[in-house]
């Protein structure tokens, strides 16, 4: 049962713009004092693996700040998220701005933590580099784990600058080497935009994956694809990884790498709902760029996303604690 301390701060006792911003104002809690947390919301303020326009660093700090107009209750799906699970904010990852390899080992580490503890997390990046890591620490050795994936770009090319191969544009590569994906149960939804060579989806396609481009999306809708993208995972352990850039510029200009015709944000709100149900093991918003968005409107769109995945996290909590 959820106590009362485990329940975000009500804006009808202090207004949204008052005290220290947490996440969705939940209590804030160190990882070492997080024993009856059962969802943790993490930070991972970390860019390192950007190629382009920088700033996704900042993210997390923005999207705690424009999560406290977040309230308790989803009208359209009646799910309490606070109610069902035991959740906190655990701060951010530690992390290297100098350093890629030390930076994911850290990440890695702290993850492994929450894992310890069994806590499934719920990541604000951050470039899309960090996926790697957090996959590294959540499922370790235990096996692959399907994975849903919305995003403008596949981010499963092999090597950047002459044989880098840890970029934004890498990490499910890799996590798919490493033995952390199962690449026949992974899907990838509102893939679109211009490409190098079109390498990364050859290789995606030919070793399983599921790859939804944008016009397919739009042909058949998120009903439709949804329905397949969860006859595809079925009953495997499923991490859900979410780009910002997912969503049309229109509608989040702040991120390193918009592409024009995507995702609306209704349509977005719809598809993360119809992960209810799949044995979700964690998730990440990932890409908000503060820089170039000053407005916050791009945040404000990603701690709605927050939101709904944390729905579908607290209901797959539930389930898992009832059976």
């Amino acid at each position: 049962m959820v106590t009362r301390e485990f329940l975000p701060q009500s804006s009808m006792d202090t207004p949204r713009f008052a005290g220290i911003p947490t996440f969705m104002r939940l209590p804030h809690l160190a990882i070492d004092e997080a024993e009856e947390v059962e969802i943790g919301l993490v930070g991972v303020p970390w860019d390192g693996g950007t190629t382009n326009r920088a700033g996704a660093r900042h993210g997390p700090r923005q999207l705690r700040d424009l999560s406290t107009m977040i309230r308790m209750l989803n009208q359209a799906t009646g799910i309490r998220p606070f109610h069902l699970a035991r959740c906190a904010d655990l701060g951010d990852a530690p992390v290297n701005p100098a350093d890629v390899t030390d930076a994911l080992a850290r990440i890695t580490a702290f993850y492994e933590k929450m894992r310890a503890k069994g806590i499934v997390p719920l990541t604000a990046g951050g470039d899309h580099l960090i996926a790697l890591p957090v996959l590294r620490g959540l499922v370790g050795d235990s096996g692959p784990v399907a994975m849903i994936h919305f995003d403008a770009h596949t981010d499963f090319y092999d090597s950047y600058f002459g044989g880098f191969r840890f970029t934004h544009g890498t990490p499910f590569r890799r996590a798919a080497e490493e033995g952390l994906l199962d690449t026949s149960r992974v899907v990838q939804i509102g893939i679109r935009g211009t490409a190098y060579d079109g390498e990364d989806v050859e290789w995606a396609r030919a070793h399983g994956v599921r790859i939804v481009m944008i016009e397919e999306l739009m042909d058949r809708g998120p009903e439709e694809v949804m329905t397949e993208a969860r006859a595809i995972v079925g009953d495997r352990p499923c991490y859900v990884s979410f780009d910002i850039d997912a969503i049309d510029p229109s509608q989040a200009p702040g991120t390193g790498t918009p592409e024009i015709g995507g995702i609306g944000t209704h349509e977005a709100q719809r598809m993360i709902r119809r992960l209810q149900g799949l044995r979700l093991i964690g998730a990440d918003l990932v890409e908000v760029s503060p820089p170039f968005d000053p407005s916050g409107m791009t945040a404000w769109v990603g701690v709605n996303l927050m939101f709904e995945l944390l729905c579908v996290l607290a209901d797959s909590v539930a389930r898992h604690r009832a059976a």
